[in-house]
């Protein structure tokens, strides 16, 4: 499968990439993506009878719950940890000018 890339290939991928290859790199990165693809060829070679398609290994399940208030208006409560209280919110020195 290596054979099917060629110069104008890594060319284009290396502007897809944003990268200015030499003449060195060029060769050096078909050589690498070659070797790449020839490894992914060999997934051909496996025999996959009788085995399911899937999406995931582990098995999924829904693991959402309901959305539901369990600590309730601690509005006081919480105001008390604040510098400063006005109408019902925090009151902070300001950072701004």
């Amino acid at each position: 499968m290596a054979n099917i890339i060629s110069d104008e290939t890594i060319e284009y991928v290396g502007i897809l990439a944003k990268l200015d290859l030499s003449s060195e790199q060029i060769e050096q990165a078909k050589k690498d993506m070659g070797s790449m693809l020839d490894y992914i060829d060999k997934l051909n070679e496996l025999d996959t009878e009788g085995v399911e398609p899937m999406s995931h290994v582990f098995p999924v399940q829904n693991v959402f719950r309901q959305d539901v208030v369990t600590n309730g208006d601690n509005r006081e409560q919480i105001l008390k940890n604040a510098p400063g209280e006005k109408d019902g919110m925090f009151m902070v020195p300001r950072t701004v000018e």
